[in-house]
């Protein structure tokens, strides 16, 4: 195979890369705004912002969720649990979890939404995880990591986009891996395929929270 062949190729995989996500990106966006769980929140003088992949332009079809950080002077549980069961009351959402971490430095609840678009014939519709971190404001993680997805943002050349995707795309369904983990082995350990993260990963274990940004 001549090298401009393997060029073409190369660029050609990118590109479809690169579709794939977008269209992934499409598809929570379209949920988003078919859920309405931002005016939910806003209802209840919430400030409601997008963090992780989706505000990184980083999705990918087979890692399907979306996070939200939302924010509030004092967390409420009881006014959380209303505003997830008023999004629970949507077409299209199957399943709620809910964990409390009020009493640790990270000062928040945390939901995990399943949801579908309801749009979509119910066999064939894909599940989506939408995570909400309801913060109190002016506590540690306030802001973190908005400024940290905006800097992994700001340092993605296609090279280390194209790595992260592919990454991404390659990490078994079953295999509980923070996207974090993976910006970071690419953009600082120079990462670019499957295998070389693993052995990363293997050598840099995480407990908790992984504070990082390029």
């Amino acid at each position: 195979m001549e090298n401009a062949e393997i060029a073409a190729n190369a660029q050609n995989e990118t590109t479809a890369l690169f579709e794939r996500s977008e269209k992934a990106a499409e598809a929570a966006r379209r949920l988003l705004e078919r859920c309405g769980v931002v005016a939910i929140w806003e209802k209840l003088g919430a400030t409601v912002n997008l963090v992780g992949s989706l505000r990184m332009g980083l999705t990918t079809p087979n890692r399907r969720d979306v996070d939200l950080h939302i924010y509030s002077d004092q967390v409420d549980v009881a006014e959380s649990f209303r505003a997830v069961g008023a999004l629970a009351s949507r077409p299209g959402v199957r399943r709620v979890e809910f964990a409390n971490f009020l009493a640790t430095e990270e000062r928040c609840v945390q939901w995990r939404v399943g949801l579908v678009d309801p749009s979509e014939p119910e066999e064939t519709a894909l599940e989506w995880a939408l995570d909400l971190i309801h913060i109190e404001r002016n506590s540690k993680y306030d802001g973190y990591f908005e400024d940290v997805a905006d800097r992994i943002a700001a340092a993605l050349t296609p090279e280390t986009k194209r790595a992260i995707l592919t990454i991404k795309e390659a990490a078994p369904d079953a295999e509980k891996i923070a996207g974090i983990e993976i910006y970071r082995a690419v953009l600082e350990g120079g990462v670019r395929d499957w295998a070389a993260f693993v052995a990363w990963r293997r050598e840099r274990p995480v407990d908790g929270v992984l504070e990082w940004s390029p």
